[in-house]
């Protein structure tokens, strides 16, 4: 099955591309970041999409937003959504699922960029990696994919944007993504790719920087390390779409 997570830069201005992404690669899990759109500003195609569960977690005013989608025929029973106590401005929602016998936590992660309120980042951070221990304690499976606002590594940046006081690099945020991982997941892009100094999500919109691969790194898909094993692939779609940023699919068996 197909786990995939995709910042759009807006829903709407991203419908056709996604609803012919979806009927084309047939995903078993759609993780969306910054929709910037409330669940009655969408389609119907969007609303309710044919064969998912769908899940819009938005703000008031349709800033930020994630969405969390589901095939019908991927798992066993219907997800429980939600969203953990921490999230704020709609950044976090999740999914409890049956995955065969072994219960998974499906969560799709919009991070703060921290440039307006850096501590709010960092605190934000620092409470991922508290509920990613939760999450485990409970005796579930975790799953959690999206834009994290960080790079990992200084790998994780083309040499023309490395700057270790810009935000997204700094050492400290760098530290807090390491204790979040240490808390049982497994980066599974770097995992299968380790040495690939060019695997970048995110290009700026001007210069060709897309075309030219001149990026950061900042999606990703995160799994626990029992699942680990189980993801055979991990891509860019840097084919995809018109956002900044382009998909990561993982590829689970």
């Amino acid at each position: 099955m197909l786990i995939t997570t995709w910042n759009v830069n807006g829903m709407r201005a991203r419908e056709a591309q996604f609803l012919a992404w979806v009927a084309s690669a047939a995903p078993a899990v759609i993780c969306l970041q910054e929709t910037k759109a409330l669940r009655e500003q969408l389609s119907p195609a969007l609303r309710e999409l044919p064969g998912y569960w769908c899940y819009w977690h938005s703000a008031p005013k349709g800033y930020s937003g994630v969405g969390l989608h589901i095939r019908r025929d991927a798992f066993i029973g219907e997800p429980v959504f939600g969203h953990p106590a921490h999230d704020f401005e709609s950044r976090l929602a999740t999914a409890e699922v049956m995955l065969g016998a072994t219960p998974v936590t499906l969560a799709s992660l919009y991070l703060p960029n921290g440039g307006k309120d850096y501590p709010a980042k960092i605190a934000f951070l620092q409470a991922m990696a508290n509920w990613v221990r939760e999450v485990h304690a409970s005796g579930r499976q975790l799953i959690l994919c999206g834009d994290m606002n960080v790079a990992r590594a200084v790998m994780d940046v083309h040499p023309n944007f490395r700057d270790p006081q810009v935000i997204g690099q700094r050492l400290e945020e760098r530290q807090l993504f390491s204790h979040m991982l240490a808390g049982g997941l497994v980066d599974m892009q770097r995992t299968l790719h380790p040495d690939n100094a060019e695997l970048f999500t995110w290009w700026p919109y001007w210069r060709a920087h897309r075309q030219r691969n001149i990026g950061w790194r900042l999606d990703y898909v995160l799994v626990s390390q029992a699942l680990a094993g189980r993801v055979s692939a991990c891509r860019v779609l840097t084919e995809v779409g018109t956002s900044d940023h382009a998909p990561v699919v993982a590829t689970l068996v």
